[in-house]
């Protein structure tokens, strides 16, 4: 389409004017009204503290106003890189989200477990008694079963926060159940990046949007999603020449209203496209030899792995075999992928061969700049990995990859799922800096970081339950104490009644005890044994690892109400509890994990959170700086692992900077971030010099981090989803976000304007399908499953224009619970859920 600033306006803004009027045509009946904040009075702030936006991943900067030691203001951050300034109408009232009258403030424990499933049956408790109550659980099914204890952290968590739960849980407890809510969200592109590159996270960074010629978007609803970014997206559209946009999605959105080409296609048929364009690259010899004869190498895996429907699936000959890989010849891709002809990719995926080839076209071009932008329409899916896998293959077969305007991008969901989740080592399988518990030779370099006796994390060898395993075994009573923080799974899990059973309320399923630090009552805490009162957001000082891999630090604005704390504090008064009498080799255990930041006079944490942060960061930072390792031993491990390309920089300069992307590099006493990985070029503009001095042997990039320097390309194959619609149930079921609500709506439905603005959840139908089942705009209907089934009201002018075939809906609503209805199937490499698709009917309620 031609993009004017009147159409970018109607596609971009409208909600947000909506959002900031509190304008809505609709009457709640979700259970906030009397939760919200009220209307605060302008006040001049005294000073401006920096910090970063709570929500998802794009990590714009924000300014709070602080006066008299309360936060009465909030702003962008010019200096912040990322975003520029800019904020979306959730980051405009982000400090709000400080306020809702139902503040968590005291500790909470269940006298009553016959009231599970509310926010009966509780009384408040001192700090001391929560903790004891808490720390002897753990310790008792410890010490009874290592297997029965888990521990489910957050990209919502700080980085520190992860890390002292990752050290405390994998060192403290030689437990490896333990992972993070962004197994629901960027696990698939965790193993897609390792699988092709051997390291994580993108080679690129948010200025490849003011480069590119041609943006793909490859189910990834920016526009309400990722605000800030589409907006740099839409602006490269108004400033250049002949700027190109490709919108490849399974339901039109608010980010198709400006797509120059829309490709709708049939849910889990995207694995067609992209191996059509990777077959008529390489057919029409369109692809780029030169870089493909020097760069890339070529692989194979496991195919017809079925689906992670039951319990023992990851045990089953194709569960256990899904990771195998095995290397082929540039001709045995060609034969592979000559199956998938423009023709072929249509009949299957119902996209035009016109429209495939057309994009096609654009990556074979040599003069075209291309990045790809994803997020959850490729990342939950149950062939996430190989879908990931793809579209680096696109990226590597034409060279478009690692330089300004050419790259593919995974857009993170999370303020800090790259910087917590996946850097610091929460996930069940991982430690830090990109290292993995099954290699002998990784968990040697975290006894030397940590000070353990060599052999000592031999005990966790194996991974421990991933996200979806550890529910499933928790809904079967296999675990006994499990604890949560930062995360609303009570909500959010797939398949909720695995442990919420067929009654919505769940009352009397779940046997294990159960503990969850806050912020606001849930759907989680009322299942829980013990609530802790967490401090929220700037009332403690934190960092945030974005999609770019800009790692921020926010400032500490407020103390937090009550007597609710910092997460890091709570988690080190249970270690401290837990580890009495325990030993490590012949040391103290608690002591050789956290004495560094003990008092010992005071018997508690460190009182300064600045410095509790401070020494934290610098033992995380020495697993990736070996060079300024004081441990001989540790620094030649770590030269041999190459970890030096996560280079960070001391704490206190991320302060400075207002954020650094790493790998980063101290130039004549300036330390200087890396917009691009891989590539040659001067550090000062950006560029990734690391591979190339290290190797000499590659003239403009080097892949350092993979096999021979080689990343690989992949062939997989179109495998159809785990549930297809049928005659009982003939429609397919997408959920996902709107831009006034994040996530589970926890927090910004206790901001009034972004509540009124879209008090309650919707299904939005096509017209069609609507007159067929009789269903009118507003009508209550049910959206039912195999699984179960949820009330809401239905919609026909929703933003969304859903096809014919499928229906949409948001999982912020609590009152809704859409997910009683969807599917735990996952990915078998990244074990993540596939919450965009599955079989259900929609009847009148």
């Amino acid at each position: 389409m031609n993009l004017t600033r009147r159409t970018l306006l109607k596609a971009t803004a409208i909600t947000a004017a909506l959002a900031a009027a509190g304008c809505s045509s609709k009457k709640s009946n979700a259970p906030k009204e009397e939760s919200v904040v009220q209307q605060a009075e302008s006040v001049e702030p005294e000073e401006w503290k920096s910090t970063i936006c709570r929500f998802c991943g794009t990590g714009c900067g924000v300014l709070v106003g602080i006066k008299d030691g309360k936060v009465v203001a909030a702003k962008g951050d010019p200096d912040n890189r990322s975003s520029r300034g800019l904020n979306c109408v959730k980051g405009f009232y982000v400090a709000k989200i400080l306020f809702g009258k139902d503040r968590l403030t005291k500790p909470l424990i269940r006298e009553d477990n016959s009231k599970k499933g509310t926010m009966d049956g509780f009384r408040e408790a001192s700090w001391e008694e929560a903790l004891e109550l808490v720390s002897k659980k753990l310790k008792e099914n410890w010490e009874k079963d290592p297997k029965s204890i888990a521990f489910w952290g957050s990209g919502q968590q700080t980085i520190m926060e992860g890390y002292v739960a990752s050290k405390f849980w994998k060192a403290g407890l030689l437990s490896n159940n333990i992972d993070p809510n962004a197994r629901l969200c960027m696990a698939s592109a965790v193993t897609g990046f390792m699988t092709t590159f051997q390291s994580d996270e993108p080679m690129g960074s948010y200025r490849d949007l003011d480069e590119a010629d041609v943006f793909v978007t490859w189910g990834a609803n920016m526009a309400e999603m990722h605000p800030v970014l589409y907006s740099r997206l839409t602006a490269r559209k108004l400033s250049g020449t002949n700027v190109k946009h490709y919108d490849l999605t399974t339901r039109e959105s608010r980010t198709s209203e400006t797509a120059d080409k829309l490709l709708v296609f049939r849910p889990q048929t995207d694995l067609a496209i992209a191996n059509a364009i990777i077959n008529y690259l390489i057919q029409n010899e369109a692809y780029d030899k030169k870089f493909v004869e020097e760069h890339c190498q070529f692989k194979a895996g496991t195919e017809n792995l079925g689906h992670s429907l039951k319990d023992d699936y990851d045990v089953t000959e194709p569960g256990a075999s899904a990771t195998k890989a095995w290397s082929i010849t540039f001709e045995e891709l060609k034969e592979k992928v000559s199956y998938y002809t423009l023709e072929k990719a249509e009949e299957i995926s119902g996209v035009p061969a016109a429209d495939i080839e057309a994009l096609a076209k654009e990556f074979a071009d040599p003069n075209k700049k291309i990045m790809s932008l994803w997020t959850m329409g490729m990342n939950q899916h149950t062939r996430g990995t190989w879908i990931n896998n793809l579209v680096y293959d696109i990226h590597l077969l034409t060279g478009k990859i690692s330089e300004p305007g050419n790259g593919p991008f995974s857009l993170t969901g999370q303020p800090s799922a790259c910087g917590t989740a996946r850097e610091v080592g929460v996930f069940s399988h991982r430690l830090p800096a990109d290292m993995n518990v099954d290699v002998p030779e990784h968990r040697r370099y975290t006894e030397l970081i940590w000070n353990l006796p060599e052999g000592y994390l031999d005990a966790i060898e194996k991974p421990g339950f991933h996200t979806v395993k550890m529910f499933r075994e928790m809904g079967k009573g296999n675990i006994k104490f499990f604890w949560s923080m930062s995360n609303n799974w009570g909500q959010t899990m797939p398949k909720l009644n695995r442990f919420r059973g067929n009654d919505p309320d769940g009352k009397g399923v779940l046997d294990a005890f159960i503990v969850v630090s806050e912020v606001y009552p849930t759907r989680s805490t009322e299942l829980a044994n013990v609530v802790f009162p967490a401090a929220m957001w700037v009332e403690r000082e934190g960092q945030f690892g974005n999609a770019e891999r800009r790692t921020n630090v926010f400032e500490k604005c407020t103390e937090p109400p009550g007597e609710a704390k910092w997460d890091v504090w709570a988690m080190i008064q249970v270690a401290k509890r837990v580890l009495e009498g325990k030993k490590i080799g012949d040391k103290d255990a608690f002591d050789t994990l956290f004495g560094f930041i003990w008092d010992k006079d005071k018997n508690d944490m460190l009182e300064d959170e600045h410095e509790v942060n401070g020494r934290l960061w610098a033992e995380y930072r020495s697993f990736s700086n070996p060079d300024e390792n004081q441990n001989p031993k540790a620094k030649e491990a770590g030269h041999k692992l190459h970890m030096s390309a996560k280079q960070l920089a001391p704490y206190d300069e991320y302060f400075k900077q207002h954020g650094i992307c790493w790998p980063v590099r101290n130039i004549n006493g300036k330390w200087i971030e890396t917009n691009w990985r891989y590539k040659d070029g001067k550090q000062e503009d950006g560029f990734d010099q690391y591979g190339v001095e290290q190797k000499g042997k590659y003239k403009d990039i080097d892949f350092y981090k993979s096999a021979d320097h080689r990343p690989s390309v992949f062939f997989r194959p179109f495998e159809d989803a785990a549930e297809i619609p049928d005659a009982e149930y003939p429609l397919w079921l997408c959920t996902g976000r709107v831009l006034e609500h994040w996530h589970s709506g926890s927090m910004t439905r206790r901001v009034p304007e972004l509540h009124r603005a879209v008090p309650e959840a919707f299904c939005e139908i096509h017209p069609e399908t609507a007159a067929e089942l009789g269903i009118k705009e507003g009508d209550w209907v049910k959206v039912v499953s195999r699984r179960g089934e949820c009330k809401v009201k239905a919609t026909m002018q929703g933003r969304g224009k859903p096809p014919k075939n499928l229906v949409f809906v948001p999982f912020f609503a609590e009152e809704t619970l859409i997910n009683l209805v969807t599917l735990d199937a996952y990915c078998p490499i990244s074990k993540q859920p596939d919450y965009k698709k599955c079989a259900v009917k929609i009847v009148k309620a």
